[in-house]
């Protein structure tokens, strides 16, 4: 342990795993709120928060939960379902009155493509200015299930129903993932606007 009078115990949130003040930092230097992407065990959450001297203010959120008051009753933690709540919190930031943002997805290591930049791009696609680099972003094919649905359609009878069972119990047709994905994505884009 320590020793000596150098040694600087870090803050506690630092020792946690929880804030990353050199980030944190640049983020209210920055002066725009951050869109912060986080993922559960369970489900997606994607928040916008603004900087305030008395303490961060969220703005919107949205989580993969209410993706099925517009349809989506498939899995809330896959591409497709990042990608929509990604989408549905841009709407709802922008619908609060926020055109630019910053995004944030913690400790989290950043790798291409991953559901993460999948979320960032739905944002992005609500109209939202976030700097990113198009390469990182997953292609249009991966965000719409297409890769889900190939899978599905190349199973045996057996097979398809041992590996989609829970689609099946939540009366989801995995073989036709893109079309719900598309229908999903117009509801929200309508009813967000409204």
């Amino acid at each position: 342990m320590a020793k000596n009078a150098n040694y600087k115990v870090a803050f506690r949130r630092r020792r946690e795993k929880k804030t990353n003040y050199k980030k944190r930092l640049a983020g209210v230097k920055s002066r725009l709120p951050k869109m912060v992407i986080r993922q559960s065990n369970k489900y997606f959450t994607v928040q916008t928060i603004k900087f305030e001297p008395t303490g961060d203010k969220i703005i919107a959120m949205a989580s993969s939960k209410e993706l099925e008051k517009f349809g989506w009753n498939a899995g809330k933690r896959n591409l497709p379902a990042a990608y929509l709540t990604g989408l549905l919190a841009g709407m709802k930031t922008q619908k609060a009155g926020l055109k630019k943002a910053i995004w944030d997805i913690g400790f989290k290591t950043p790798v291409h493509g991953a559901r993460c930049f999948a979320a960032l791009k739905g944002a992005i696609e609500s109209g939202l200015e976030i700097p990113s680099e198009a390469k990182a972003l997953p292609s249009d094919e991966r965000v719409s299930g297409k890769h889900i649905e190939d899978y599905a359609k190349k199973l045996s009878d057996e097979e398809f129903n041992k590996r989609f069972s829970g689609y099946a119990k939540n009366k989801v047709d995995a073989k036709n993932l893109v079309g719900m994905f598309e229908s999903a994505k117009q509801k929200i884009m309508q009813g967000v606007k409204e």
